[in-house]
């Protein structure tokens, strides 16, 4: 098994100056890579809004560069001296017009490509696997398939970067990867956090009594695959699924966080009901920007099966899920414990 952390390393003990460019570095996956990268002895720039916290990525030593994706204005140099970007911005709410999810995810990015080239040598793009349209169940599926639009705006428009990235890569002569993770989690991410305060304002039901799997990728495994699409020369124009195998399905999940905090799932909802009811809450609570208590994303991705096919990153990336669901779970308790007693 290649253990990309030991190479990254001794580069950097050889006196390793490649300088990285990361995207929604104070998120939650870009933070985590970040922290890796710089552990690893690499030069980190992260781009953060004018009104985002930069104390953690600062205690890193990390360089920060002030801007925001959709006022291209604001990115004059931003890759200036850079290598590599590693693109992890992205609208990561559930819910918001296609013009607010295009202003970020298409238009973004293109402003950010737009700025890179003629400096940087390779663009790792963060995409999703729910580009392959939700609503229906994506097990099985590998790279080969077609993404398909679902209309549903954070899907679609990943699918208009996907496109977006490799015209542009390819014309301007740039290194590319894409890569699609299943749904991130680990302490304090998402389906966590707004998970918990969810089962804290009151009921939450299961939908289709939480038969399906949770497909997760734990946090640790995710950085741990995005870097080796970054420095593997075998990854270039490549496009890679990623997904940890662990045996949960949203039942389980739910019942076990929930429980943490004193509060269980209160009884199941089909998922024609729920995908209804998301579709008419987002029509008529959305324009006016009010939050749909239900959405369209949540219940495709809590229903359905996304358990995708990750044979191509496990093998060519030499990737596999180091850390266990069990030790997964462990860490989100401990998280759990210190922020929610």
């Amino acid at each position: 098994m290649l253990r990309l952390s030991t190479r990254l390393n001794a580069g950097a003990d050889k006196g390793n100056h490649m300088n990285i460019l990361i995207t929604g570095a104070a998120g939650f996956i870009g933070f985590h890579l970040t922290k890796s990268l710089v552990r690893g002895g690499y030069n980190v720039r992260g781009l953060l809004l004018p009104q985002e916290d930069s104390r953690n990525l600062t205690r890193l030593g990390v360089d920060i560069f002030r801007g925001d994706l959709t006022r291209p204005q604001t990115l004059e140099g931003v890759a200036n001296g850079i290598d590599l970007v590693f693109h992890l911005a992205a609208r990561t709410l559930d819910w918001g017009t296609r013009q607010q999810f295009e202003a970020i995810m298409v238009d973004g990015t293109r402003n950010l490509l737009e700025h890179s080239k003629g400096h940087i040598k390779r663009f790792v793009y963060c995409s999703s696997v729910a580009c392959m349209g939700l609503g229906r169940d994506l097990a099985g599926l590998n790279e080969d398939a077609e993404p398909k639009m679902c209309g549903i705006p954070y899907c679609d428009t990943k699918i208009q970067a996907e496109d977006l990235v490799t015209s542009f890569c390819k014309r301007e002569e740039i290194e590319y990867t894409i890569i699609r993770p299943t749904n991130v989690f680990g302490p304090g991410s998402v389906w966590v956090k707004e998970i918990l305060d969810a089962f804290k304002r009151g009921p939450f039901p299961l939908i289709n009594k939480g038969r399906s799997p949770s497909s997760f990728i734990y946090i640790d495994n995710l950085v741990d695959g995005i870097t080796r699409a970054g420095f593997l020369d075998i990854a270039k124009g490549k496009t890679y699924f990623l997904g940890d195998n662990y045996s949960l399905t949203w039942a389980q999940y739910l019942k076990t966080i929930s429980g943490w905090i004193g509060k269980s799932p209160k009884n199941s909802i089909p998922f024609w009901l729920a995908w209804f009811l998301g579709t008419i809450f987002e029509k008529t609570l959305v324009p006016f920007g009010i939050r749909p208590p239900i959405t369209r994303l949540g219940v495709g991705v809590m229903e359905k099966d996304l358990s995708v096919d990750t044979t191509r990153a496990r093998q060519e990336l030499e990737w596999d899920s180091r850390v266990s669901q069990e030790e997964a779970m462990m860490q989100i308790k401990k998280w759990v414990d210190t922020c929610y007693q």
